[in-house]
């Protein structure tokens, strides 16, 4: 599904067509709120703020066992894709305590319709993978108490989030560079992209990430794609594998030949009915587009390029 911003409703049909024209599947009424402009292939850095600036509207409800001074309150927050979520609550963790006793509250986390929800996945990657068929508001359940350790890392401040998504940037840079460019950095260029997502400041961010974006002209791209596919109906966390964007023929590899070989049920033939729906942040891109466009586009930013496969819904 795509965001919009200050789009009318007569609008809607003819912005979902031409974004159909540029490169994206996307349907009409999957086009839900707020801050996805139209936007061009050859328009790039708009593409860029674009996915940076997407939010996810969503509705924290605390788990009704933990409630012990007076009802609580829902509380709705505009969750930005591209963060964590244990980055971005604690105004919602503010908001519940005032219900509960001192003594009743342990490590803060979130589920889903009985998920426990991941913090070191990026908020659209849990929302797409879990939720993007689901009306909106997102509804996310908040406990204080019996933390799962099995199915979740803790995460007592942010510095244990600092210190993942540095350290998932740099995963990924070995496969663009061999680890040079972030080995390159100086420190306070390591902490101006951490400060760059914590604060949401997209120019900040930006000025230092581009480097990690850059690849000689001769090369036609990456060394490998930096990317994970992740699968609902799968018990493994996702797939992660080295994936050149050119073949060995010269040929620029597509997100179509990224899923043959990675994920080939994700693939239907022609006169199949589709089975899968293959999503980045909230969109569904032609198989035809370029991984290594999509790679320096629509890469979270821990450079990493997030692809859920997901059931097409029944209805």
């Amino acid at each position: 599904m795509v965001v919009l911003e200050s789009v009318q409703i007569k609008e809607v049909r003819k912005l979902a067509e031409k974004i159909r024209r540029n490169g994206w599947s996307v349907k009409p009424e999957h086009i839900i709120c707020v801050t996805w402009r139209a936007a061009t292939m050859a328009d790039d850095k708009d593409v860029l703020r674009d996915v940076w600036f997407g939010r996810i509207p969503a509705c924290f409800m605390l788990y009704p066992d933990e409630v012990t001074e007076r009802e609580a309150e829902p509380f709705y927050l505009l969750l930005p894709r591209i963060s964590y979520l244990t980055l971005v609550t604690d105004k919602v963790k503010k908001h519940f305590l005032k219900v509960l006793k001192a003594e009743d509250v342990e490590e803060m986390w979130f589920e889903y319709e009985g998920t426990p929800l991941k913090w070191h996945y990026p908020i659209g990657v849990l929302f797409d993978l879990h939720a993007s068929n689901t009306a909106l508001p997102w509804s996310i359940t908040v406990h204080f108490k019996h933390f799962p350790d099995r199915d979740l890392l803790r995460c007592s401040s942010s510095v244990v989030i600092e210190a993942h998504f540095m350290s998932t940037v740099k995963e990924a840079d070995a496969f663009k560079h061999k680890s040079q460019v972030i080995n390159d950095m100086q420190k306070k260029d390591h902490k101006q992209l951490w400060m760059g997502l914590q604060n949401d400041k997209f120019d900040q961010f930006w000025a230092i990430n581009r480097k990690l974006m850059e690849y000689p002209t001769e090369e036609g791209g990456f060394r490998y794609i930096p990317f994970r596919i992740y699968q609902t109906l799968s018990n493994r966390p996702f797939i992660q594998k080295p994936f050149r964007p050119i073949s060995s023929e010269g040929h620029a590899h597509t997100l179509g030949d990224l899923l043959k070989e990675m994920c080939p049920a994700a693939v239907c033939l022609d006169d199949d009915p589709k089975k899968y729906q293959v999503v980045i942040h909230g969109i569904e891109p032609l198989f035809e587009t370029p991984i290594q466009w999509l790679s320096e586009h629509l890469s979270y930013p821990d450079n990493f390029l997030h692809i859920c496969i997901i059931p097409v819904p029944n209805d």
